[in-house]
C-alpha cells in the first residue's frame, strides 16, 4: 500500500469529523439548474439549487467564495456567516477541501466585479476528495499523467473539456445528420472469425465457449453491406475498431470508425454527401468553416475542393506505367533505378499494394495541405472497391486528405460475387508473398454478394483523426478519454 502525503492524512482524518456532522459521501441531491443555466438567470432570482467540484476557495473571517465546476461551466458561490449562521459557516471552514463536492441553494446576484454569483442560503456536503487537485496556477502539465489520469485533467484543463464536450456533440451530430437523411444505425460483431474489411494487422483472440480463433473486428465494411443485402437502403454505424499496428501521433490500435452504405449511390454521391456533411459538422461544433491546425489554415467551405488523380499522379512521381506490373520486385526494381528510393527502403515492404502505397504516402500525401479530393486508384489497393468500367485496373475509390492527413475513404462498392472472389484470391497471394495486412477470403461475405446487392457507395472516417483537426490537437490521445498506456510497472 502507498504512503500517504501529509495533505491526503489530513483529508481522510476530516472524514471522520465529517462524519459526526452529515454522510461525506451522501446519496443524492436535488439541483433545479446545471452550472451554465444558473449564470443566465436574472438577478434575484431565489431557491436556485446548483452543484459541482469546488475548483477556487477564498476562506475568510465571516465571507467566504468559492468557484464549483461541472464539465461545462464555473460558477461562483458565496458564503456567509450572517446567512448560513455561525455553525454552518465553521463547518464549511473546517470541512470543505479543493476538489470536494458541495451542493448549494439560494439567489442568484452579480458582484461589483460583474461576476454571477449564488449567494448561498444552504449547502450540503456531496463528497470528500482524498486526493488534492494539482497546483492551481500550473494544473495538470505532464503529457503522461494527462492521458493516464484523464479524470483529473479534465477537472484542471479548460481546452481538455472543450474537446471532449466537442466529441460528445459530435457523436449526437453524426446520429442526427445521418437519421434526417435516411441512414438506420446497427451493429455488428467486434468479435469475427474472418480479417476482412481493411487492410489491416489484427487482434486475435480465443473464443473459449465455441473452441475458435476469433479476431477482433477492423473494420465493420462487410457486415454492413450484407445489412445492404437484407434489406437496409442506407445503414451506419459507430464501430470500436482494433489493428495490431504501430503507434504514432495519429494512430492507435483501438479507434473508433463511423461507415456509412448507401444503395444506388456511386462515390460521386458520396463525394457531395461528406462535403456537405463535413461543411455542416463544423458549423455545429466550432461556428466556421474554416480551421487552424498546426500552423496551417485549412478551408472546408468551399465549393470545389482540390481534386488530384492518384493513378496519373503516380504514374508521374514514377515515371512509367506501374499498373502493368504484376511482380513486386519488379516494381522495386524500377522504383530503384529511377532513384525514388533504395532497396533498402523498401525492404519491409512485400506487395504490390505495400510498396505503391508507401511511395504515394512519402511523394504525394506528405505535400497535401488544403482539403483535397484523391481519387481513382489501383485496383490492386483495395480488394472490395467496384473496379472502373473503362479499365478494371482502376477502382472508382476516393479519398479526402487534409493537412497531410486521411480524413476519410469512400467507394463505389464491388458487387460482383465473381470479381469479388478473384480480388480475395489475389489477397492470399499477396499472403504468400509476405504482406500480413491482407484480407482473408470471407465466405460469409461472398455468400451475401452472391444472393445479390443493389449498386452500393459506402464511406468511412475516424472520429479522433478529424477530432484532431477539429481541434487543432497535436496528438491523437489528446482527443481520446482514455488512450492504452503501458503500465507504470513495466
Amino acid at each position: 500500500m502507498r504512503e500517504f502525503s501529509e495533505q491526503e492524512v489530513v483529508r481522510r482524518e476530516k472524514v471522520e469529523e465529517i462524519k459526526k456532522v452529515c454522510n461525506p459521501y451522501p446519496e443524492r441531491y436535488e439541483i433545479t439548474h446545471r452550472l451554465k443555466d444558473a449564470a443566465q438567470l436574472e438577478d434575484e432570482t431565489q431557491g436556485v439549487r446548483v452543484a459541482g467540484r469546488i475548483v477556487f476557495m477564498r476562506k475568510m473571517g465571516k465571507l467566504s467564495f468559492i468557484k464549483i465546476r461541472d464539465i461545462e461551466a464555473d460558477l461562483q458561490l458565496s458564503i456567509k456567516i450572517d446567512v448560513v449562521g455561525d455553525e454552518r459557516y465553521n463547518f464549511f471552514k473546517d470541512s470543505f477541501d479543493l476538489g470536494d463536492f458541495i451542493g448549494a441553494e439560494g439567489e442568484i446576484f452579480t458582484t461589483h466585479t460583474g461576476e454571477k454569483t449564488l449567494r448561498a442560503s444552504s449547502f450540503e456536503f456531496l463528497g470528500k476528495a482524498l486526493r488534492p487537485l494539482p497546483e492551481k496556477f500550473h494544473g495538470l502539465t505532464d503529457i503522461e499523467q494527462k492521458y493516464r489520469q484523464r479524470y483529473t485533467d479534465l477537472i484542471m484543463n479548460e481546452e481538455s473539456r472543450r474537446v471532449f464536450l466537442g466529441r460528445s456533440k459530435l457523436y449526437a451530430f453524426i446520429h442526427d445528420y445521418l437519421g434526417k437523411n435516411g441512414f438506420l444505425q446497427v451493429e455488428t460483431p467486434i468479435l469475427q472469425n474472418a480479417v476482412c474489411g481493411a487492410s489491416a494487422k489484427p487482434f486475435y483472440t480465443h473464443h473459449n465457449a465455441l473452441d475458435i480463433e476469433c479476431n477482433l473486428r477492423i473494420a465493420p465494411e462487410t457486415y454492413l453491406k450484407q445489412c445492404i443485402a437484407g434489406g437496409f437502403d442506407r445503414v451506419y454505424e459507430v464501430a470500436k475498431c482494433f489493428r495490431n499496428e504501430g503507434m504514432d501521433a495519429e494512430h492507435l490500435q483501438e479507434f473508433t470508425q463511423v461507415e456509412w452504405y448507401a444503395s444506388y449511390w456511386n462515390f460521386e454521391d458520396n463525394i457531395k454527401f461528406y462535403q456537405n456533411f463535413i461543411k455542416n459538422l463544423l458549423l455545429e461544433l466550432v461556428g466556421t468553416t474554416t480551421l487552424e491546425y498546426q500552423g496551417h489554415t485549412l478551408d472546408f467551405g468551399k465549393e470545389n475542393w482540390n481534386r488530384i488523380n492518384y493513378v496519373e499522379k503516380m504514374t508521374e512521381v514514377f515515371g512509367f506505367d506501374f499498373l502493368n506490373i504484376e511482380d513486386p520486385n519488379e516494381l522495386k526494381d524500377k522504383i530503384v533505378e529511377k532513384g525514388l528510393f533504395s532497396y533498402n527502403d523498401l525492404e519491409e515492404y512485400k506487395s504490390l499494394s505495400q510498396i505503391i502505397d508507401f511511395c504515394y504516402k512519402r511523394k504525394v500525401r506528405e505535400n497535401i495541405i488544403e482539403p483535397t479530393i484523391i481519387y481513382n486508384y489501383p485496383a490492386v489497393l483495395i480488394p472490395l472497391a467496384r473496379r472502373n468500367d473503362e479499365d478494371p485496373k482502376r477502382i472508382d475509390v476516393f479519398q479526402v486528405l487534409a493537412a497531410k492527413t486521411e480524413l476519410c475513404k469512400a467507394y463505389s462498392e464491388l458487387v460482383n460475387p465473381i470479381t469479388q472472389r478473384e480480388a480475395f484470391l489475389e489477397q492470399l497471394k499477396a499472403k504468400e508473398q509476405g504482406d500480413d495486412e491482407t484480407m482473408d477470403l470471407d465466405e460469409t461475405f461472398l455468400s451475401a454478394m452472391e444472393q445479390g446487392m443493389p449498386p452500393i457507395s459506402g464511406l468511412g472516417f475516424g472520429i479522433d483523426r478529424l477530432m484532431m483537426i477539429i481541434y487543432n490537437q497535436p496528438s491523437i490521445r489528446d482527443v481520446v478519454l482514455f488512450p492504452l498506456m503501458r503500465p507504470l510497472d513495466k
